[in-house]
């Protein structure tokens, strides 16, 4: 088994438990996900085989619970004392047959449960990659998702987009995963299970979502002050809406004559050192890609909708809407900051 890919399977396991994940992102009220995200309610052939593993495991433990509380209350009443009672219960040694019981069937257990969480595993690790595949590579950063699709030249950042898997033609969508910084964990729980981003290691993973919709994740993995802010969402678009929002994306930033002063002040301060815009000399990579800023429903990883008001407000004082963020307030005057927000804007 290899390291942080095994929790692509076994990370639901450790918290089957819980019914579902809430995420508190300011998701868009007409998508169909509204924030809390059910692990027993799979969109995906990774999330379904995770789930039916973990069926299978709590029914075993069902039944071995049930076995153990049934023989404890029989003995407890059967062979109950009185304050009368001091006789020594008869005693058995050297029973071949409870020394077999107790040892077969254990390992009958574990085997069956080894041999199922193996397939799964195999199923899911080793699943060959379609030449109609989808393939991105996602990039874990303190505290926002990167996402590059290196077959169609789009860089954005923290929504995802992924077409619908039509069974007839399957167009899956293999990740690979790394990271910038430090452990992160990429998870959505109803389209596929827990994957470590690790530093200097390359981790894959792939999900074919069977229907549209928004689907809602984070990071699994604590990895600092906002790792609780860490959001993602899977936009699972229509083969159709998924070649419109690509061409969308493949096309230049927008020129806009009407805000020259904005580009002006972006060009010229510290904003050009960590973020990318094509058509500029903005080159950075420490923070997301603009060139597409105003087709995303959120900013800061989730953290705030994307509207003018929050934009404002997250250039200004971005503790103020995520304390500890790694974005540096930009210290404008109120002019060179207005003039930069509707420079942003148009950036769609």
């Amino acid at each position: 088994m290899r390291l942080g890919k095994t929790s692509t399977t076994l990370g639901a396991l450790g918290v089957f438990l819980f019914l579902s994940m809430a995420t508190a992102v300011a998701a868009d009220p007409a998508a169909p996900s509204t924030g809390l995200e059910n692990i027993f309610a799979p969109e995906s052939t990774p999330a379904k085989s995770i789930l039916d593993l973990s069926l299978l495991v709590l029914a075993v433990t069902a039944v071995i619970f049930v076995v153990v509380c049934t023989l404890l209350v029989y003995a407890v009443v059967k062979f109950r004392g009185s304050a009368d009672d001091d006789r020594e219960p008869a005693q058995v040694y050297g029973s071949t047959q409870i020394e077999l019981a107790w040892t077969i069937i254990p390992i009958l257990i574990v085997v069956v449960l080894f041999l199922a969480t193996a397939r799964v595993i195999h199923a899911v690790q080793d699943a060959p990659m379609p030449a109609t595949a989808v393939e991105v590579t996602a990039i874990g950063h303190q505290f926002w998702w990167e996402f590059r699709y290196p077959r169609l030249g789009i860089v954005t950042a923290n929504e995802l987009h992924v077409p619908r898997s039509d069974p007839a033609r399957p167009t899956p969508t293999f990740l690979k995963l790394l990271s910038a910084d430090t452990d992160h964990s990429f998870w959505i729980p109803q389209l596929a299970g827990k994957t470590d981003l690790i530093p200097n290691r390359v981790n894959q993973m792939w999900m074919d979502p069977h229907r549209t919709g928004v689907f809602l994740g984070q990071c699994a993995q604590y990895c600092g002050t906002q790792h609780a802010k860490m959001l993602l969402s899977v936009s699972v678009d229509s083969p159709e809406d998924f070649d419109a929002w690509v061409r969308a994306q493949q096309q230049p930033a927008i020129q806009d004559e009407t805000v020259t002063a904005g580009r002006r002040i972006f060009e010229s301060t510290a904003c050009i050192n960590c973020h990318a815009i094509n058509g500029t000399a903005a080159d950075g990579r420490f923070g997301p890609d603009l060139t597409h800023l105003m087709s995303r429903r959120t900013i800061a990883s989730g953290a705030a909708e994307n509207t003018t008001e929050r934009l404002r407000l997250w250039i200004e004082n971005p503790d103020a809407i995520k304390p500890g963020s790694l974005m540096p307030a930009m210290q404008l005057s109120d002019a060179d900051l207005d003039a930069l927000v509707r420079y942003l804007e148009t950036l769609r």
